[in-house]
């Protein structure tokens, strides 16, 4: 290209990543950069072990509004990949709220989050869709459906914000699949996290992160503020016990969580004491309706259970 010459290609978009390090936030990341944009990754530790090419980095905590925008003053989209204590929500979530609100507003962007279907409480029925009631009557309940208020409240102030609801995450470390259903896969053991016959919410990471990329690209199309539901994979426990057994070549010894145990330790785990109160989500059958996301995208294509799982296999091979 002759340089003196203008140029006519079209400008990149621009995406900022909040909690770049996270699950869904190195997801999105990689997402996002191998689609073309230009990809601005915040964290508040180094992020040199994140392999993704053409990416800027800022490290500061997500909570210093004026670094951030100081840094990144305009921005097309900002997606929300912060991951606050789990023990802590109450009081960390208010405060990383406002942040990111103030952040997106001031740059202009579109604010994408990740939701889940805490919102829908202990009795969440069956097929969770846009129109489904929330049911604050637990306190992770209560704590999200009051997240997504104020984002609501700030979209009639000047924020734009869409909300795409998803089930569990499948990828990287810290889930339920690598800290209890696949952690004795080594010993040919899969633990069973309730029923076998329960249909459950799962979001495999790329394919979700290649969602909210798409649907950033239709980010004139949308009212100021929206709520999407990504169905995903939905799986019952017998399911993810037969995938896994194709996978490694064997048979594999069902082994049911141990609840029990589980209570007795979190006497002195914060964080154990935290999770099983999420128990319910492995009693009652639930899946995400994404008639509506799919109405906008026209079409959702995704990874086959196999394609989600086989990481984990390939990972208790090698332990």
């Amino acid at each position: 290209m002759n340089l003196n010459t203008p140029s006519t290609l079209p400008e990149r978009p621009s995406v900022l990543v909040l909690g770049a390090r996270g699950r869904f936030g190195q997801a999105a990341v990689q997402a996002f950069a191998t689609a073309g944009w230009k990809v601005i990754a915040q964290a508040r530790s180094p992020m040199t072990d994140i392999p993704a090419k053409d990416v800027e980095y800022l490290q500061c905590d997500a909570l210093d509004t004026a670094r951030i925008l100081a840094a990144v003053p305009r921005v097309d989209v900002v997606i929300h990949a912060i991951n606050p204590d789990y023990t802590r929500w109450e009081t960390l979530l208010p405060p990383v709220t406002d942040a990111v609100i103030r952040i997106a507003t001031a740059s202009g962007a579109l604010l994408m989050v990740p939701g889940n279907v805490y919102n829908f409480g202990k009795e969440l029925p069956a097929v969770l869709s846009e129109d489904t009631l929330f049911n604050a009557n637990t306190p992770k309940a209560a704590q999200r459906i009051a997240m997504e208020q104020s984002l609501a409240d700030a979209s009639r102030k000047g924020l734009r914000c869409v909300v795409v609801r998803a089930g569990d995450f499948i990828g990287g470390s810290g889930t339920w699949l690598d800290m209890a259903i696949t952690k004795s896969l080594d010993k040919g053991v899969v633990t069973h996290m309730g029923p076998d016959d329960l249909p459950h919410a799962w979001a495999y990471l790329p394919d979700l992160a290649n969602v909210f990329v798409r649907l950033a690209g239709q980010r004139d199309a949308l009212p100021a503020f929206d709520i999407m539901h990504y169905p995903g994979i939905t799986a019952t426990g017998r399911d993810v016990h037969a995938v896994l057994e194709q996978l490694s070549g064997r048979k594999l010894r069902a082994k049911a969580m141990p609840w029990w145990l589980m209570n007795c330790v979190a006497l002195f785990s914060p964080m154990l004491k935290a999770v099983i109160k999420m128990r319910y989500l492995w009693q009652r059958p639930h899946q995400l309706s994404g008639d509506k996301l799919e109405k906008l995208l026209v079409k959702l294509t995704g990874s086959s259970l196999q394609d989600a799982l086989r990481p984990y296999v390939k990972n208790a091979q090698t332990r």
